[in-house]
């Protein structure tokens, strides 16, 4: 049976503010290369010999830049999953389930994402595969390139079978000096948000760890309307349920998680730091940089003139303009938090 890939895309898009916005978050961007991070996405997944049609779960706002997108891919047989309101993951990969088949094999992806490689990420699904199917809950394990206090981390405990263990212990994101000795163990990797298990085994999870979230989705898909390959769940129903994410409110409460450890290249663009290591706006003809080194220089239409920089960040895009220093660019959400209170 083909998996079905489920493609999480509800960010709110701020984290590469002046670029992403909550209208255009960063997955609807071309970041990374030509095609936006939503297409790689898609394309990551786009063998119908490996692959069922996927389901896109969605902000209902966000129709134009999906369908858009899609077409400019020949895309014509995705289900568009449109959420009334953001509710974390738990629920909406709740809604996908509920839509698809008890037996389903359900790929759970972020949209805005990148992984360099795609033949280690298949080999890994292969992996996962029986497991899944045996009803484990699979999560894929990002193998750490060095102590990132950004993300969360697994930890591996015994192996169930060649390249899958089960989940000793999940772990909120550390300090630096608890990152490093978590590397140094040789049994922890990053928690990339990435999973795969069958519809009925993640229904029956959160039914029993999460009962509320359940039943208030279970409700919103039997009172959804279907528009051709539109799903649109009941607003108030949805609205209702308890906003969790799926590590909290299934992952690491059930017996039955296990982990593939999976070396692919991935990246989940967290920050405009991280976009130094895939490309820096070089020939890009509205920015002309003189003297400069070690600066991320970006803009989408105003021309940029730089001399002398290092070591900065500077994003240009409508009326707005970032610099920030390299390594602060996590802090871009206070900016984006003082532009929504407004004048002090």
């Amino acid at each position: 049976m083909a998996i079905t890939p489920i493609l999480l895309s509800g960010g709110g898009g701020t984290r590469l503010w002046p670029m992403s916005t909550p209208k255009k978050p960063k997955q609807f961007l071309a970041l990374t290369g030509e095609q936006t991070m939503f297409q790689m996405t898609i394309d990551r997944v786009s063998d119908r010999s490996r692959f069922a049609a996927p389901m896109i779960v969605a902000g209902a706002s966000h129709i134009e830049h999906i369908t858009a997108q899609l077409a400019e891919l020949s895309i014509a047989d995705a289900h568009l999953m449109l959420e009334p309101c953001a509710r974390n993951t738990a629920p909406a990969i709740a809604l996908a389930a509920f839509a698809c088949a008890p037996e389903t094999l359900m790929l759970v992806m972020p949209s805005d994402h990148v992984i360099a490689d795609n033949a280690a990420f298949q080999s890994a699904i292969d992996i996962a595969a029986p497991l899944a199917r045996n009803g484990w809950l699979i999560t894929f394990g990002i193998s750490p390139t060095g102590p990132e206090t950004g993300y969360g981390y697994i930890q591996s405990g015994t192996e169930i079978t060649p390249g899958a263990n089960r989940v000793a212990r999940f772990v909120e994101k550390p300090d630096a000096t608890r990152a490093a000795a978590m590397i140094a163990s040789g049994d922890h990797v990053w928690n990339g948000g990435i999973f795969l298990f069958r519809a009925d085994a993640y229904l029956a999870a959160s039914l029993q760890f999460a009962p509320e979230m359940h039943a208030k989705c279970a409700q919103a898909m039997a009172q959804a309307k279907h528009n051709e390959n539109q799903i649109h769940p009941d607003a108030e129903s949805f609205a209702a349920s308890p906003a969790d994410s799926i590590d909290y409110a299934v992952m690491e409460k059930s017996d039955k998680v296990a982990v593939v450890p999976v070396d692919m290249g991935w990246s989940d663009i967290g920050s405009w730091d991280a976009l130094v290591d895939f490309n820096d706006g070089a020939g890009d003809s509205r920015i002309l940089e003189i003297d400069t080194s070690n600066t991320l220089i970006r803009t989408d239409g105003v021309r940029l003139h730089i001399v002398g920089a290092s070591d900065l960040i500077v994003v240009a895009s409508g009326n707005d303009i970032l610099i920030v220093p390299r390594g602060r660019s996590q802090e871009v959400k206070k900016i984006v938090e003082a532009l929504k209170a407004g004048p002090s």
